[in-house]
């Protein structure tokens, strides 16, 4: 009796421990990237409205399944590069505690909650979420290996998730919105490779092959250059976006994004932390402050007379 017991509990403890590689293996953590769908909601003036809100909640959560199938797809595809890798190898797709049915399966699921949830926004909406997973899948398989191309990619990703918050919550998106929206994908995705050159040095090319194409100074002068453009094209749209203050109080915030930039450039050279950036966003203490005053000093400017 005490072995069917312990039989058991060891049975149910493999079972949750299962279904923990596999909320691990849907990384939630990088759901806050699709936190961009908000981006013409609050620079839209549409914060306050709840039927706008929930719309873009709901294209923010098409997007966040979507994401985890194709991080699914990634780990399953990229399963043999990542036991070359030594922190990736540990991912429970690659170490062997998922199976591939399980993968599949998980994937369809997610596939079809993402078009679900698209399809109740409407069909311009499932036709951004498409092309998006047309491109990361492309990414996976192809674009990755090609230099430069691969971080225009991750960039053409935010980019198409900010087109689907303007699509759902049916407002024009910024030409300053693209502009920036990119430029701080490209410095995040510059920032990724110059950690995964520093950490895997003469082996990251048996990671992934497009490594052996960049250096550690072609890296820093891009990042150079796209944190500058940055700054510039924020400042910019700070004073010139049409939906903004007439008075251009929203360049009160741009000391944030300059001290955040500044911070972040910090974390990638003297604590060599680029290689994660959902990561550090979420625990470095400075960095999540200023990104937090820079959003409410934002909402406090455009909503200011509306919250009273």
């Amino acid at each position: 009796m005490a072995d069917l017991e312990r039989s058991r509990v060891l049975s149910l403890e493999a079972t949750a421990a299962r279904w923990v590689d596999l909320l691990v293996s849907l990384r939630p953590r990088q759901w806050i990237k699709n936190a961009v769908v908000f981006a013409p909601l609050v620079f839209g003036g549409l914060l306050t409205d709840w039927h706008a809100l929930l719309r873009a909640t709901v294209a923010m959560l098409a997007f966040c399944a979507a994401g985890s199938a194709l991080y699914l797809f990634n780990d399953w595809h990229d399963a043999e590069a990542d036991r070359q890798h030594p922190l990736k190898r540990y991912r429970p797709i690659a170490a062997g505690r998922i199976g591939a049915s399980t993968v599949r399966l998980s994937i369809g699921i997610l596939l079809v909650v993402a078009v679900v949830s698209s399809v109740l926004i409407g069909p311009k909406l499932l036709a951004v979420l498409g092309a998006y997973v047309m491109l990361i899948g492309l990414y996976t398989l192809v674009l990755k290996h090609l230099v430069l191309i691969d971080v225009l990619a991750i960039a053409g990703g935010f980019v198409l998730r900010a087109v689907a918050g303007a699509v759902a919550v049916q407002v024009p998106l910024s030409p300053w919105l693209y502009v920036c929206t990119v430029l701080l994908a490209l410095f995040l995705g510059f920032a990724k490779r110059r950690h995964e050159m520093v950490l895997l040095e003469q082996q990251a090319a048996n990671h992934r092959r497009n490594l052996d194409d960049y250096t550690v100074p072609l890296l820093d002068a891009l990042l150079t250059v796209t944190a500058a453009a940055t700054l510039m094209a924020y400042s910019l749209y700070t004073f010139s976006a049409p939906n903004l203050p007439d008075n251009h109080a929203m360049m009160m915030t741009i000391p944030f994004v300059i001290y955040g930039m500044f911070r972040y450039l910090y974390l990638v050279y003297r604590r060599e932390q680029g290689g994660v950036p959902e990561q550090v966003l979420l625990t470095d203490l400075p960095l999540l402050t200023a990104i937090g005053l820079w959003g409410l000093t934002a909402i406090i400017l455009l909503y200011g007379w509306k919250l009273l």
